[in-house]
C-alpha cells in the first residue's frame, strides 16, 4: 500500500469509527444537545481504534493475505472468457 492509499484508508476507517462511537455515553435532559458529550475523550479513542484498525488492513495488504491486484486478475481474466 503506498502513502496516499494508507492515508485514504485511515480517514475512511477514522470516519467511520467516529459515527459509531459517537452516540455512547450521551446523557440528554431534554430534546437537544447532550449535557457534556465527552468530545475530546471519544476523538482519542476513535484515533486509537482507527490506528488498530489501519494497521490491521495494512498488515493484510502487505503481507498478500489480501491481495488486491490478483483480484484485478483474475476479473479481467473472467471478462476475457465472457
Amino acid at each position: 500500500m503506498d502513502w496516499f492509499s494508507g492515508i485514504v484508508v485511515f480517514i475512511l476507517t477514522w470516519w467511520i469509527c467516529i459515527f459509531l462511537v459517537l452516540p455512547f455515553g450521551l446523557k440528554r435532559d431534554e430534546k437537544g444537545m447532550p449535557n457534556d458529550p465527552h468530545l475530546k475523550k471519544k476523538l482519542l479513542i476513535i484515533t486509537g481504534v482507527s490506528i488498530v484498525i489501519w494497521l490491521l488492513i495494512y498488515l493484510l495488504i502487505d503481507s498478500d493475505i489480501i491481495s488486491f491486484r490478483e483480484m484485478a486478475k483474475s476479473l479481467a481474466l473472467q471478462d476475457e472468457i465472457l
